[in-house]
């Protein structure tokens, strides 16, 4: 007889669960708080899963993943946190906290939701938990070379005097065309989450037009992307490529199906870009005419010297990813290694991107990441090779589109 999995989910929300009750390869066990959620699990047999809300009485999400890893009894027990709300500092510290995985409710279908949970408890098994936590935490003993803080200040404060003039023009330009805050913060996650500033380009308001935009101009509007669940029939391109029967990642087994990890989080990405309120939007038309100015010429970009000068990213180094997309790093070793490096205004893919006239895939944009962060181990750390890479960036900022 097959092994059930064992979930135990705690909170009070009954409805979030009915999927995964139906499935019958799943053991459901519901407690509403923290307290029965101790008591159960120091008197029963570990499960295989725990999922709590974020919120319960007598603690929290984050307390009870405190609790469970504070005990190497339950190393390999999967934790997922859940909340009615995407919220940046819950995701933050989320990813900060190494939860295995983060869902804004409600939960995906089950037979999703059972494949995600069977490929966490596979992870847990096959690593330790020092292993786990090396696998998506950026080097320790990571050390700005002093040369490089140095000239990155030298380099911020004299741009932004020297500067200063024109920043002021395009503040009272931003303002006279539309009221409100001139400058726009997004959370950014380079070796650490921090504000990442610019100049705002939109309209105020903008986001409330964003669901409308979606549905009319959205790029990623595709019979693809309308998917709701995973295709396991649907072939590997990068297993395709290989011979005497070599996948491209590990294989996970879900009911029936047979699918290698890559295959698995690619659609998995599609299906949340399908169904986000994160959209690209082609000739997004909230951007305001100082806005496509700003863009254009990247005077939008000036107030990111600020966050130089602040020590949250670089002249050169890797840039900084939106929080958005933090949720594929949690379990993607390939793009770990990029975080050994700093954030930065400017880097090795974005002046390889101009040389090809703007075509390249995610995974040499990854490459070309984790080829920088090279820089970074031992003595590899040459001020030569950030000099030359600022001066091919300076055709760059002259770009044609707003994207």
């Amino acid at each position: 007889m097959e092994k059930l999995l064992k979930v135990l989910y705690i909170g009070r929300s009954t409805q979030n669960i009915e999927g995964l009750r139906t499935h019958s390869g799943v053991s459901v066990i519901q407690l509403s708080n923290m307290q029965e959620a101790v008591n159960y699990l120091e008197k029963n047999d570990n499960p295989d899963t725990v999922i709590s809300e974020n919120y319960l009485s007598g603690g929290s999400g984050f307390l009870m993943h405190e609790w469970i890893r504070a005990r190497p009894e339950f190393n390999k027990v999967a934790f997922i946190l859940v909340s009615f709300e995407f919220k940046d500092e819950l995701f933050i510290t989320a990813f900060e906290s190494r939860i295995d995985d983060y869902y804004v409710l409600p939960l995906p279908p089950a037979i999703s939701m059972v494949g995600r949970i069977e490929f966490l408890i596979d992870f847990r098994n096959k690593n330790s938990l020092k292993s786990f936590e090396s696998y998506i935490k950026p080097d320790d003993k990571f050390k700005m070379p002093p040369i490089k803080r140095a000239f990155d200040l030298f380099v911020a404060i004299s741009a932004l005097i020297v500067l200063s003039p024109l920043l002021l023009l395009v503040v009272i330009a931003i303002r006279l065309e539309s009221k409100g805050k001139v400058y726009y913060i997004s959370k950014r996650y380079g070796r650490v989450p921090f504000n990442f500033y610019k100049l705002r380009s939109m309209r105020v308001g903008a986001d409330l037009e964003l669901e409308k935009l979606a549905k009319e101009k959205n790029k990623y509007n595709t019979t693809l992307s309308r998917k709701t669940d995973i295709d396991y029939s649907l072939p590997c391109p990068k297993c395709a490529a290989l011979t005497n029967g070599e996948t491209c990642s590990p294989i996970q087994y879900i009911e029936n199906h047979a699918i290698c990890d890559y295959s698995y989080n690619k659609q998995k990405k599609e299906i949340a870009e399908a169904n986000s309120v994160y959209k690209k939007i082609l000739d997004d038309p909230r951007i305001t005419k100082v806005g496509k100015f700003i863009r254009n010429t990247s005077i939008d970009e000036l107030p990111q010297l600020i966050n130089v000068i602040k020590g949250d990213m670089s002249i050169v180094g890797n840039r900084p990813l939106p929080m958005v997309d933090e949720a594929s790093l949690l379990t993607k070793d390939t793009m770990a290694k990029r975080f050994n490096a700093p954030a930065g205004i400017t880097g090795l893919w974005q002046v390889e991107l101009r040389s090809r006239k703007g075509k390249m895939s995610e995974e040499e944009r990854n490459k070309l990441d984790n080829e920088y962060s090279d820089h970074f181990e031992g003595n590899n750390y040459s001020f030569w090779y950030d000099m030359k890479l600022i001066l091919r960036t300076i055709p760059a900022l002259f770009q044609k589109d707003t994207v």
